[in-house]
């Protein structure tokens, strides 16, 4: 009896695992709950707004701060709109003697912007421990002090917390913590020159710090800062020098949200940053999330800010938004989940898997599993695999703010200068190296190429014929095409280097590319690129090497063609013409223009342009700028327009209201989950198969039973 009992039991066993609760990574508790589940790959770094400044980190701190404006969900180009703010603020410009100027002011007029930024009252902060009032004891001095940190570990440790309304001081707190000397924002020195008095601000907070022991709290509010003041409790007035209107893109980032002085104060008590209670850990803000589990190297939670001020759905956007479905929530109060649960996914695999399992909501592509997941259509478009289909599975793309780019040095006695020789060998080399062909070996086919610095999204691109680099592709048929390598081989031979060697000496030309191991340094691209130099019997030398060493030789101009990347601070044309201005040339002026290129008509309408607001009526005079700047950079070819990368992501069909973009970042606030949908699927999905455990019962059915049996048969035996 015993044996068959231990049959019994190994079938039990086998049965409690069929479930498909039993592949379910969550808790049950969390089972049917109005979550959104996500991965992360890296661990943020810092979750104070004053230091934050990657994709990383921003997945987070966009859902709790909130600084006064935001970009429109779903209009493109992107567009900026009120988040706490009452307006977007319109700068009033002024002289030198402080008289007030007309808005078409002439830049040389303008001595200083003024921005005055009006918030909205009623806004609150979520509930915190820096806010609550313990028997008298002030806000942002109880918990820490009064229990000597005692039980505590997390921030949820803490028995009182507290509340109170949004105001004008702690934006101006915030932008003064931009000079904090032990914080080391990286926007300090930028902003420095903008903000009038935020240096000597810097200065002054430096020499009051070397005299404070490490840790130990800085008062800002001791400190003035001449270029940002209180107007009123809700409103607050930034003057800049000179103008500069791509400031109210900055106004959209985290460095400028909101910091009460009190949370400051609270997480510099002593024994705080021991435990990691810190505003870099536990972010407090109005947002529609708060942070309440950090634990960064396998879960990190967000939860519904119960003070939340509200907000709704947008009613508007692109053509294409209603035919998607993403304006059935138009008017719907913000947000519509509960909590959204971030589990952090060292390998792309595992990732993947749970995704398809239906574990994540949502996923990206890694090139293992590009080919599951979508296939090229016969003319190029992306399709998404019958598998893919099958499940309901969405694929969403978005182009993004940035470009990768091959430069000449424009100082290079080669390959430099604004002379027609050099240009047409220039010319020569941006068809013949196929960015097409590149992009569909190297990126699966995950990217656009680019006719100009400027990406789409952005004010000034241009789609169409009209957007195309005449100088690289024809138009045929309602597309670009490249130019055949023949044009390629007579613009070289007009540049005097027919076949690749020198008219009169017949010596070879030989180019040299810098690049680094994040650039184009692995060997299978370089031996691509290679190949497309050698089209027109160029002989390309690689010199690859270290970053440091790779940026001491951009700077000083030691290169001839070099290889880098961009990725947009804020969606303005000039955040990517500036990279060619002769003023930012980096040899002579240590800018960002590695190529040094300097032509005074582009320098001209670049200086036109980047003061000028892209609405109104002066945007029709902006786009006529633009237009004209570009035809120079098609023509001159500082570089070799690269490509621009597009990002796919990956959703199941109960996810609604999903839109890339590459700049807005608070976005969780507008996407919903049907939970029953998910429920449903996840459980259709993973039921599970039974027939291998129907085959192993049967099997060990057929290996015990006759033992049994014939055992039975000895002890009968062995009794009579």
């Amino acid at each position: 009896m015993l044996v068959f009992r231990l049959v019994f039991l190994s079938l039990l066993l086998l049965l409690t695992a069929c479930g498909s609760e039993q592949n379910d990574p969550y808790p049950s508790a969390e089972r049917g709950r109005n979550i959104l589940y996500a991965a992360f790959s890296e661990r943020p770094k810092h979750l104070d707004p004053v230091q934050s400044y990657t994709e990383d980190e921003i997945t987070f701190t966009a859902q709790v701060y909130e600084p006064p404006l935001q970009y429109h969900y779903l209009q493109r180009p992107y567009t900026l709109i009120p988040l706490t703010s009452e307006a977007v603020p319109v700068p009033r410009y002024y002289d030198e003697q402080g008289h007030e100027l007309s808005a078409d002011a002439s830049v040389a007029e303008i001595a200083h912007s003024v921005y005055e930024i009006r918030i909205r009252p009623g806004i609150r902060y979520q509930p915190h421990p820096a806010f609550a009032e313990e028997a008298g004891a002030p806000p942002g001095e109880v918990s820490g002090q009064r229990e000597a940190l005692r039980g505590i570990e997390t921030i949820a440790d803490f028995a009182h917390t507290g509340s109170r309304e949004l105001i004008a001081d702690d934006y101006i707190y915030e932008i003064k913590r931009l000079a904090h000397p032990r914080l080391h924002s990286p926007i300090f020195s930028m902003m420095a020159e903008r903000i009038v008095g935020l240096r000597e601000l810097g200065t002054a907070l430096q020499a009051a710090a070397r005299d404070l022991p490490p840790g130990d709290w800085l008062d800002l509010d001791r400190f003035p800062l001449s270029g940002v003041t209180r107007v009123d409790r809700y409103t607050y007035r930034i003057t800049l020098r000179g103008k500069y209107p791509q400031f109210v893109y900055w106004l959209a980032m985290p460095f400028f949200a909101p910091v009460p002085r009190e949370v400051d104060r609270f997480y510099h008590q002593p024994g705080m940053a021991a435990k990691n209670l810190t505003l870099d850990w536990y972010p407090v803000g109005t947002g529609p999330f708060m942070l309440t589990q950090n634990n960064p190297n396998s879960r990190m939670v967000l939860e519904r800010n119960p003070n939340f001020h509200g907000e709704t759905y947008p009613c508007h956007g692109e053509p294409e938004d209603q035919a998607d479905g993403l304006l059935a929530d138009c008017g719907q109060s913000l947000p519509f989940i509960d909590r959204a649960v971030f589990s952090r996914e060292k390998e792309s695999i595992p990732y993947w898997n749970k995704f398809l399992q239906g574990y994540y909501d949502a996923s990206g592509i890694s090139s293992d599993s590009f080919d599951q997941a979508v296939r090229l259509g016969v003319g190029g478009d992306v399709q998404l695999t019958d598998e893919m289909r099958a499940k309901g599975i969405r694929l969403l793309t978005s182009v993004r703010a940035s470009i990768f780019y091959m430069g000449f040095n424009m100082l290079d006695p080669v390959v430099g200068g604004l002379a027609e020789q050099p240009t047409r060998l220039r010319q020569a080399l941006s068809i013949a190296i196929d960015q097409e062909e590149f992009i569909s070996i190297f990126m699966n086919g995950r990217g656009i190429a680019a006719s100009s610095p400027l990406p789409p999204g952005i004010f000034g691109y241009l789609e169409g014929a009209a957007g195309s680099n005449p100088v690289v592709y024809d138009w045929v048929d309602g597309q670009a095409r490249r130019k055949p390598l023949a044009v390629a081989k007579q613009l070289l031979a007009d540049a005097g280097w027919p076949n690749g060697r020198h008219a009169t000496t017949g010596e070879p030309l030989v180019l040299n590319l810098d690049t680094t191991s994040g650039g184009m340094g692995d060997k299978s691209r370089l031996d691509w690129l290679t190949r497309q130099f050698a089209k027109l019997d160029i002989q390309l030398v690689v010199r690859s090497t270290d970053f440091n060493r790779f940026q001491d030789k951009v700077r000083k101009g030691a290169v001839q063609l070099y290889y880098l990347g961009w990725n947009a601070d804020y969606p303005d044309p000039e955040n990517f013409l500036f990279l060619l201005a002769g003023p930012e040339g980096k040899v002579a002026k240590g800018g960002e223009n590695a190529s040094n290129y300097a032509n005074p008509e582009f320098d001209r309408l670049f200086e036109q342009m980047k003061n000028m607001e892209s609405e109104g009526p002066r945007g029709v005079e902006r786009q006529a700028i633009i237009r004209q700047a570009i035809t120079l950079l098609q023509h001159d070819a500082p570089w070799i327009y690269g490509f621009h990368p597009t990002s796919y992501t990956l959703s199941h069909v109960w996810l609604r209201n999903r839109k890339p973009t590459e700049v807005g970042h608070n976005i969780l606030k507008y996407q919903r989950i049907d939970v029953a949908e998910r429920q449903r699927l996840r459980q259709e999905w993973n039921r599970p198969v039974l027939w291998p455990l129907a085959a192993a019962a049967a099997l060990l059915v057929a290996v015990i039973l006759p033992a049994a049996m014939a055992y039975r048969r000895r002890e009968r035996s062995t009794a009579r």
